[in-house]
């Protein structure tokens, strides 16, 4: 329906929100509107309990945002890939946080895909939806690189297999050429890896990150 009550819903709690920035802070937007300095690109799932802004108590221009299934990083995508080379070589963006969460969706098909059980509506009495991913459709693509990681590493939880996707996400943000080529030309740039609690709202720091001089920790 075109004015179904959820979109009118947004529509209006948009205004409040535009009218309640503007008081407290006048001309916010005005001077939003001239550019964008953000210092944080963030790659993360697509999990509509995960919104970045939200959970960092962020404004608008702080944080670069690109999200997809199980928070990604495929070489042969070129959605991450201009993402990438938007904010590291235009905007010259110093930190790059590759971002779980607990109880993902997708973490939870590729494991059970690699473990050979059938998908459950429900994994795990999570009360979580799971998707139900058909043969040859593109979220099961997606997904082929995180059930390849599962496979691995078969005595992996799911939660485990979890920060070892954010892991192997981070790994692969640093091999990207947009990543490779601002470490030769001495552009400060760091990588680091976290996880989003869903039962208690904490950001958690994995310990893996990567900057100009290599890794510098991983305690995980």
């Amino acid at each position: 329906m075109l004015h179904d009550h959820i979109i009118a819903q947004l529509l209006a709690q948009n205004k409040e929100w535009a009218q309640v920035v503007e008081n407290t802070d006048p001309g916010f937007f005005e001077r939003s509107a001239q550019g964008q300095e953000p210092k944080v690109l963030w790659i993360g799932c697509s999990d509509s309990r995960v919104p970045e802004s939200v959970i960092t108590a962020s404004m608008p221009g702080v944080i670069f945002t690109h999200r997809n299934i199980a928070n990604q990083c495929h070489h042969a995508d070129d959605n991450i890939n201009s993402v990438l080379e938007y904010a590291v070589g235009t905007l010259k963006i110093p930190h790059i946080v590759v971002v779980g969460h607990s109880k993902c969706g997708g973490v939870a098909h590729a494991w059970a895909t690699a473990h050979d059980e059938h998908p459950h509506r429900f994994f795990a009495n999570w009360g979580d939806l799971i998707p139900f991913v058909k043969a040859g459709s593109a979220l099961e693509r997606w997904l082929a690189p995180l059930t390849a990681i599962a496979r691995a590493q078969p005595d992996l939880s799911v939660e485990e297999l979890g920060i070892a996707n954010v892991r192997a996400q981070v790994l692969g943000v640093i091999k990207s050429k947009v990543v490779k080529k601002a470490w030769e030309e001495d552009q400060e740039l760091w990588i680091h890896g976290w996880e989003y609690d869903l039962a208690t709202g904490h950001l958690r720091d994995l310990g893996i990150a990567f900057g100009p001089e290599g890794e510098v920790a991983e305690t995980v």
